[in-house]
């Protein structure tokens, strides 16, 4: 876990405006900088960035948060990779420490490594160092400028985006540039051609061959093909994909490994689709980059697509912190159905009750630029609303060339079926694919869990529980008792342990609260609203917070405005302090009500007994004189 106080001490370092301005035009408005929000089509600017709060809002689309929550929603980060990237620019090292919760806040999203250090999926590679890094990506965009130089001046690749119906639009904003024919090209490009950084870049191979000088000859790894830059979520160029434009092989050529590109956990056109993505709410996982940008040329902005690679799960997180809804694309030959099937595999560990996971067969004579061209955008987006659900497509997998109505077709329809309910996590899904494996096979949904080592008894609990989002639907006292804490969480340390112990035990979401008073009280008298948002995104809860965070920005104008406002002022601080006694005072009265509710569900508890015990009995009566002392504070 990282250290609240190390954040603390972060984000009193850095510049919010600094951070924002890399990625947003801003300008002085007021105490405050105005800027079009990055998150959310606008034509008048909605966004404000507060530099004495350290603090972004958008009046418009609600999004908010400190600068580590704005490289998590703008760039894509982890919390721990945020947290990186800001240590990294003023010079600090990430410590950590062990994590004192249950889940609610380890360093990272469920599911993913809480190591500071690395991101271990498309970051910079463990052990390389800032300055290698940076140069590296230096390199990179020097290569991308002169491959797109080199584009204006090539007709047969201009003749080659035209044919495939790209515009010079669609072209500048992916970026696309020109390999010419030869040997040495970037020999023009760069001062030192022999630079071996041009070698761990990726952009020029060292041949075994000699020169006269007897030094090992090198050459231009990418000849003769259109560029299309490779960006990592931050939008710096770390590889290429270059296409070829005549019959060559290899018909697509990537950029090999090295410090900067992992092709396993990069995705190609996600920098540029970030935005369609959060507007369409679905992001299309296509083939290969030539239909992402042919794709975007037609209408589909959203779309990406994996480098030369199956889908990992890795892919599938990245995609999941963008969008709940993911739907892959694949040709309808034995190739794509063999594509289709690995990105089922690494979907499965991924696939929650609140997420959708759809699987998009094209005739086998078609890819999406091809379909779309003939048959129109509508067709395609009706091919969309139709694809197949993940629990269909891995319902056919498994029954597929099995005689069912034979024990043995049975069996090896179970047997096939296992690793893949085992990789499904125990929620209401898995349960619902379990029963429709018991509902084909006609056998008992207790078989089909005995036999592939699945606990039914969790499978069968998950078949009633709500989606995610209603887990943890808080309504009336608790809901406005947790907004309170969420806002004001400073007047956590006047609780005493009785009265936190009552929030967490008494109520019927006791997990959230006892998160926002773990963190309340780690950061003690610096716990704003600000940083504890941050924490509270990244943890298990976050769809859950997320709407007390609208709530709370949406409605609560007041409370906004104080969100803005200079907090050196006298006045701003007089006028915090009043509002943290009015809302612990009111606090105070939610507890009793709390305990006063619990007393009186027990009284009537034991009123319905028939028999008591003699404890039960002086239970009754101490519990009926703490009722009438509640009722009297109360005003009941």
């Amino acid at each position: 876990m990282i250290p609240h106080s190390f954040l603390q001490d972060l984000l009193n370092r850095v510049d919010i405006v600094d951070v924002v301005g890399r990625f947003v035009q801003l300008k002085k408005g007021g105490a405050n900088f105005m800027g079009l929000c990055p998150f959310h089509n606008e034509k008048s600017p909605s966004f404000t960035v507060s530099p004495t709060k350290q603090f972004y809002h958008c009046f418009g689309c609600g999004a908010h948060g400190t600068a580590i929550g704005f490289l998590m929603e703008h760039a894509g980060l982890t919390f721990p990779e945020a947290v990186n990237e800001l240590a990294q620019s003023v010079g600090l090292t990430v410590p950590q420490e062990p994590s004192p919760m249950r889940g609610g806040f380890g360093g990272g999203r469920p599911g993913q490594g809480g190591q500071s250090g690395q991101s271990g999926e498309g970051g910079y590679a463990p052990g390389v160092s800032k300055a290698v890094t940076n140069a590296l990506s230096d390199i990179m965009q020097t290569a991308c400028d002169y491959y797109r130089k080199q584009l204006r001046s090539a007709p047969n690749a201009i003749q080659y985006l035209k044919k495939r119906g790209l515009t010079g639009e669609v072209a500048a904003r992916f970026g696309l540039g020109y390999s010419p024919d030869g040997w040495q090209n970037l020999e023009t490009a760069f001062t030192d051609y022999r630079d071996d950084s041009l070698v761990e870049a990726g952009l020029v191979i060292v041949s075994e061959k000699q020169d006269a000088q007897g030094q090992a000859r090198r050459y231009d790894r990418f000849r003769d093909r259109v560029m299309f830059p490779i960006r990592n979520v931050k939008g710096q160029v770390i590889g290429f994909g270059g296409r070829v434009l005549d019959g060559g092989e290899p018909k697509y050529l990537n950029s090999p490994e090295t410090p900067l590109f992992n092709k396993g956990s990069e995705l190609y056109g996600l920098f540029e689709a970030r935005l369609a993505i959060r507007e369409q709410h679905y992001v299309l996982v296509v083939e290969g980059y030539m239909d992402v940008v042919a794709l975007a040329q037609l209408g589909f902005q959203n779309a990406v697509a994996t480098l030369g690679t199956a889908c990992t799960p890795i892919h599938v997180q990245k995609l999941m912190r963008q969008t709940d809804t993911v739907i892959f694309s694949f040709d309808g030959d034995s190739a794509g159905r063999r594509a289709a099937r690995r990105a089922l595999d690494a979907c499965l560990p991924h696939a929650a009750d609140n997420r959708t996971i759809r699987f998009l067969f094209l005739p086998t004579e078609h890819d999406p630029d091809s379909y779309v061209r003939e048959f129109g955008t509508e067709a395609f987006k009706e091919q969309v609303d139709r694809a197949m659900p993940l629990s269909q497509f891995m319902l056919n997998e498994v029954l597929a060339g099995k005689e069912l109505d034979q024990p043995e077709g049975r069996a090896r329809a179970l047997f096939d079926a296992k690793p893949l309910l085992q990789a499904l996590p125990a929620n209401a899904l898995r349960a619902q694919i379990m029963h429709m494996f018991a509902d084909r096979l006609d056998v008992p949904f207790e078989e089909v869990a005995a036999l592939c080592e699945v606990d039914a008894r969790i499978a069968q609990a998950a078949r009633q529980a709500p989606a995610r989002k209603d887990r943890h639907l808080v309504t009336g006292i608790e809901r406005k008792a947790l907004r309170n804490l969420v806002m004001y969480p400073r007047i956590v340390a006047q609780l005493d342990e009785e009265a936190e112990q009552a929030l967490i035990t008494l109520t019927r979401h006791g997990e959230l609260f006892e998160e926002v008073t773990t963190h309340a009280r780690a950061l003690g008298d610096a716990a704003e609203f600000q940083l504890l948002s941050d924490l509270l995104r990244n943890g298990a809860n976050a769809p859950t917070f997320e709407e007390i965070f609208r709530e709370i920005l949406d409605y609560d104008e007041n409370v906004r405005d104080l969100l803005m406002k200079n907090p050196e002022d006298g006045a701003v601080q007089e006028e915090r302090r009043e509002q943290e006694r009015l809302v612990s005072e009111e606090m105070t009265a939610a507890i009793l009500k709390m305990r006063f509710d619990a007393c009186s569900e027990r009284l009537d508890v034991l009123s319905r007994q028939s028999r008591h015990t003699p404890e039960e009995l002086a239970e009754y009566v101490k519990l009926n004189q703490t009722r009438a002392d509640m009722k009297r504070q109360l005003g009941l």
